[in-house]
């Protein structure tokens, strides 16, 4: 995609590719070119409307029926912050009081584009042209264009006089791709990134799951949220915004109940007004319900021996360090101080983690396990593990299990020792 095949794919000719190429993606895209340029659709526009149908398609589980009217990049796509993250934390800058917001690397707009949603007026800044045009087109798409306006330039230059708040999502990836480990090398740089909280009193960054603790800044406040319990990114809140030194956030994205990573469901579960998502700001179609925890991300979690069931922390309440304040709530222990499993006599519900029932404590034996297994009449297992350099794969075939039962095997350390649990879900109630 470049402005040129953009422009091509806005005018009349453009739009009726675009719808044509809409009924065709996703299937043979062979066929589906033929298909175009039989139509009298040139191949070159045919081709730009074949890729922006299938990465509308692709787009759907991010930003839901809005996809249908955007434009895309693969890279832009990827990296682009999913609907139901955005909207919530543009509605949570909307009840701090933000009113005009700058966005330094907005990238497709799919942040601007939220918090243009909620009532704030967004200046988006860009450096790549085409996607500086893209980000327009998606505003103009979405009926924002008077909220939401970008310009073409460097973030590091861009005039913060006059904002209420800046968003920033600094560039983590090469120009080929690759990802960048080394926070200076971030675009912009790290420096200049985390340097904004003392020009602008209100500013949220947003960075990978995987952020050093030791790069917090001091007094900010640091989120990680996962959707559908899969971990997707971290923010980081500063000045004003800051109001816990470390959060957990679990959003829904899904409809139904929530899916936990075996692909078994939760029990019913009705959040208290404590539980729900307290920042004020409206609601769309887009929302998700929202749990919380919250905490130092300093404290220390009780160690006690292995008991009747294991909780296996959703990934934001990992990478949180708030694993000791999860325990609490289900009156857990740790069996290695190192290890974020949580062992309790009782099967609480909660969205925070995942509970198991243990049936069985071995310490690891390929051989034991694989006859206790056989005498169960086990033949399909799921493999978890924290703490264990066995590759689940390779043991999954090195059992060589034929049994019809089912069984969940959690591979982790025990003071310090190598472990296997064999577990089933708990049943849980209430």
């Amino acid at each position: 995609m470049d402005v040129d095949q953009l422009a091509a794919l806005r005018t009349p000719v453009g739009v009726s590719a675009l719808a044509s190429a809409a009924e065709l993606a996703g299937g043979d895209p062979l066929v589906a070119a033929a298909a175009l340029r039989s139509a009298g659709i040139p191949g070159t526009l045919a081709a730009a409307a074949l890729t922006q149908a299938e990465l509308r398609r692709r787009a759907a589980d991010k930003f839901g029926p809005d996809a249908t009217g955007m434009f895309f990049t693969r890279p832009g796509l990827e990296q682009a912050t999913r609907s139901v993250v955005a909207g919530r934390r543009a509605r949570r800058l909307r009840a701090a009081g933000v009113r005009t917001l700058a966005d330094l690397g907005c990238g497709l707009g799919a942040d601007a584009l939220a918090a243009a949603r909620a009532g704030i007026r967004v200046y988006g800044v860009e450096a790549d042209p085409t996607t500086a045009a893209l980000a327009a087109a998606n505003a103009e798409a979405a009926g924002l264009a008077d909220r939401f306006t970008v310009v073409c330039g460097d973030a590091e230059q861009f005039d913060l006089t006059g904002v209420d708040a800046v968003f920033c999502d600094p560039a983590r990836r090469a120009t080929d791709g690759r990802r960048i480990f080394d926070p200076a090398a971030y675009s912009p740089p790290w420096d200049f990134v985390v340097g904004l909280a003392d020009r602008v009193a209100r500013t949220v960054v947003k960075v990978g799951p995987g952020l050093d603790h030791r790069l917090i800044p001091p007094g900010a406040e640091a989120e990680w949220v996962s959707v559908d319990h899969d971990l997707v990114e971290a923010t980081l809140w500063c000045g004003a915004l800051a109001q816990v030194p470390r959060r957990a956030t679990l959003l829904r994205g899904k409809e139904g109940p929530p899916v936990i990573a075996s692909g078994s469901r939760r029990v019913p579960y009705q959040p208290t007004a404590r539980g729900r998502d307290g920042d004020g700001g409206s609601r769309d179609s887009g929302d998700a319900e929202v749990d919380q925890l919250t905490g130092s991300g300093t404290v220390e979690a009780p160690v006690g021996p292995v008991r009747r069931y294991v909780y296996d922390p959703d990934g934001a309440v990992v990478r949180a360090h708030l694993v000791a304040e999860f325990a609490a709530t289900v009156g857990g222990t740790l069996a290695d101080p190192t290890i974020a499993y949580v062992y309790a006599n009782q099967a609480v519900p909660t969205r925070f983690a995942r509970c198991l029932e243990i049936s069985d404590v071995l310490p690891f034996s390929l051989k034991r396990l694989r006859t206790l297994l056989r005498e169960r009449g086990v033949g399909r297992v799921e493999i978890l593990k924290r703490g264990s350099a066995l590759d689940p794969e390779r043991l999954r075939r090195d059992l060589r299990l034929s049994g019809a039962e089912p069984a969940s095997l959690v591979l982790t350390r025990v003071a310090g020792a190598p472990t296997v649990l064999v577990c089933r879900p708990a049943p849980l109630t209430g």
